[in-house]
């Protein structure tokens, strides 16, 4: 591909080490050579929010299609997108085996994982199809999460590294996970790590007001929204940062303060949700994943009005508390949908060329029989929306959860002859 190609519509800002690339404009080719104006597909995006200990099944269902779809309690959150999602029940992950562990380890790669204190499993599809985009992009993927992994080893021998990581690199290591906020935000722009006391704008915004004066009415709104939505996020990474510092003990002079993870569960993932929005809307990279909560969790949630943690809960998961649990990391979910869903890209949104994924490794405790899953978004138009699917009796071979990603990859441009434990592709995705 032409160097040129890739930006034929993006238009970088830069300033004293730091470049914001802003959104798709229209107006992009007055600012490009005449070999940068020609038209281009908007960038393909895909991201993966993953919740640990299953969901709460009486209350996970979907039927109907497109605007007349039904959704459970669970995934009622989701009902503004009804005709963005595809609610998929009934995939098979051969190699998770039940019990806990190995199940959120292979979750990404389908791989068979190695039992004692050797680590090995397989490169999980986020990171193929991170290497397969990575000349096009800043960063080959963001990898967050809002629960700390932990080590050791669990009854069935199996290492916990694997119940605290989906995204691998290599079969040997998982991709580390970025908890803070700030540092992930920081990792997009590169430059400035470190300085987040003051705006990455701060440098560039000499330059956004002479590109809004050349470029069109609706591109001015989309470099305006864009923008605020920056420095929005900046705003509520600096006020976190502050009370870290204000709780913490004293820190040496001219040393950044200390990065905070918020207490409040919903505020901490909105915050990673907005990170993962500004990378996607501002093509810094196009994988991300989200460990929202891992394997045997020990997330609590106060607000819920619960007392004890995610995992005890989950051994209990058809009653109120769990449901509770589901539903909230479900709103979590939804509200990058939404965020996606309002960002203009050429005809479409940010939403429309992007595919964001939430899974689990259980249906319930300890039962990997079937993946509880949901895609918003149709990847450019690569990939129909609107429609439900279940596909329990379709008999073991025809319900990989592998094939679906063979599915995926192959409207992202990357067509692989097999992947974990697949070799064809979903029927009917």
């Amino acid at each position: 591909m032409n160097t040129h190609d890739k930006f034929s519509r993006r238009v970088l800002l830069k300033g004293l080490g730091i470049s914001v690339a802003l959104p798709w404009l229209e107006s992009g080719h007055l600012f490009a050579s005449e070999a940068a104006a020609k038209p281009v597909r908007a960038a393909q995006r895909f991201a993966c929010l993953f919740i640990g200990d299953g969901i709460s099944p009486p209350h996970w269902w979907a039927k109907g299609q497109g605007a007349q779809m039904e959704l459970g309690p669970s995934l009622e959150a989701l009902a503004p997108y009804k005709d963005k999602l595809n609610v998929i029940d009934g995939l098979f992950n051969q190699h998770a085996g039940g019990g806990h562990a190995k199940c959120t380890g292979n979750i990404l790669s389908g791989a068979s994982l190695k039992r004692g204190r050797v680590i090995h499993g397989a490169v999980s599809m986020d990171q193929r199809l991170a290497r397969h985009l990575e000349d096009d992009v800043a960063v080959p993927s963001l990898v967050v999460g809002c629960e700390q992994p932990v080590s050791g080893f669990h009854e069935s021998q199996y290492s916990m590294v694997y119940a605290s990581h989906i995204s691998w690199s290599n079969p040997d290591s998982p991709v580390p996970i970025e908890l803070h906020p700030s540092l992930a935000f920081d990792s997009l722009f590169g430059g400035r790590t470190g300085t987040l006391q003051n705006s990455i704008l701060d440098d560039v915004l000499e330059q956004a007001g002479d590109l809004r004066r050349k470029v069109s009415n609706s591109d001015r709104v989309k470099i305006d929204e864009y923008l605020n939505s920056v420095r929005e996020t900046e705003q509520r990474l600096q006020r976190l940062n502050r009370l870290s510092a204000e709780e913490s003990v004293a820190v040496d002079p001219g040393q950044r303060p200390p990065v905070g993870q918020p207490k409040d569960f919903r505020e901490y993932c909105r915050l990673m949700c907005d990170v993962i929005a500004l990378a996607f809307q501002a093509d810094r990279t196009r994988i991300a994943t989200m460990l929202m909560s891992r394997d045997l969790s020990g997330q609590v949630y106060p607000f819920l009005n619960i007392k004890d943690d995610h995992h005890s809960y989950s051994h209990s998961n058809t009653g109120p508390e769990y449901q509770s649990i589901v539903k909230c990391h479900i709103e979590q979910y939804a509200y990058l949908v939404d965020r996606l869903a309002r960002m203009q890209e050429g005809d479409g949104t940010v939403l429309d060329n992007s595919c964001i994924m939430f899974v689990s490794e259980h249906w319930n405790a300890h039962n990997s029989n079937q993946v509880p899953l949901v895609l918003a978004g149709g990847l450019g138009g690569k990939l129909q929306t609107g429609r439900t699917f279940d596909f329990v009796k379709s008999g073991n071979d025809k319900r990989k959860l592998c094939s679906l990603y063979l599915s995926l990859m192959d409207r992202m441009g990357l067509e692989l002859p097999e992947f974990g434990d697949a070799k064809e592709r979903l029927v009917g995705i």
